[in-house]
């Protein structure tokens, strides 16, 4: 939200991250090795973080393992949109996880649906700037956010937690 972006003044740290605030209170810097990261999603079993980059350059999905003390493993790029960036509307923005660990997450042109080991299962096609989705409801109803509009898809999934 600065003004100049990545290049405003005002930014008070020179990298982005993903961090991690610990039962105790405690917070942690996981990672600053993605440029912008956004979208965030764990796993049921808590075992994988799931964190979408919304960099022009490198417009990823990287997966990275969750150690037991709460550090991050070396993460594993699960999608690239470098083929598709500029072709279509949107980036590598929002993501949610189902209770199954699929991952919900946007991509340029719509949502893209991935098993807990990255495979590409499916694209929900809004053919639009999307950048938000979530589970809502009783859990089964996916709630997408693409550009100036608010969709809503029933699944035959829940999301994490419902």
């Amino acid at each position: 939200g600065l003004e100049k972006n990545m290049d405003d003044p005002k930014k008070e740290l020179s990298f982005q991250g993903v961090y991690r605030i610990a039962p105790d209170g405690k917070l942690s810097l996981l990672t600053k090795e993605l440029e912008r990261p956004n979208g965030i999603g764990l796993s049921p079993d808590e075992k994988t973080l799931y964190v979408a980059n919304s960099h022009d350059s490198r417009n990823i999905i990287v997966a990275f393992p969750v150690n037991a003390d709460g550090t991050l493993g070396k993460g594993q790029e699960i999608f690239n949109a470098r083929d598709i960036i500029g072709k279509r509307p949107g980036s590598c923005d929002g993501l949610v996880v189902d209770k199954h660990g699929n991952v919900f997450a946007t991509v340029p042109g719509g949502v893209a649906i991935f098993s807990p080991d990255g495979k590409q299962l499916g694209l929900l096609n809004t053919d639009d700037r999307t950048a938000n989705v979530e589970f809502g409801e009783d859990g089964s109803t996916l709630f997408i956010c693409a550009n100036h509009n608010l969709l809503r898809i029933r699944t035959t999934t829940k999301g994490e937690g419902f």
